[in-house]
């Protein structure tokens, strides 16, 4: 199987896209790390390889977990399989 994005942690929140050229609608198959578990999303955006996809769907104003970390909080709502990144989400510190 090949593996569209990675999960590093059971508790992580998203994935990063690493493949090129995800679009819209596309299954996309990831590996969670720490498991070795696989999973499966359908892509609700086109998404840059190296960037989030959300495995859970987030309310506005959600921790964003990844690496079993807090990287910020959602800006606005985001569902499983969508582009995660600043249009949509920011950190904490300011």
């Amino acid at each position: 199987m090949a593996t569209d994005f990675i999960v590093h942690d059971e508790q992580d929140h998203v994935g990063v896209v690493v493949v090129e050229g995800v679009s819209r609608g596309q299954t996309l198959k990831g590996w969670v790390m720490a498991t070795d578990e696989t999973i499966e999303v359908v892509a609700g955006s086109a998404i840059p390889i190296g960037h989030k996809v959300a495995v859970v769907e987030l309310e506005a104003g959600s921790t964003v977990l990844k690496y079993g970390h807090d990287i910020g909080r959602t800006t606005a709502a985001i569902g499983r399989g969508d582009h995660l990144h600043v249009h949509n989400t920011k950190t904490k510190r300011w």
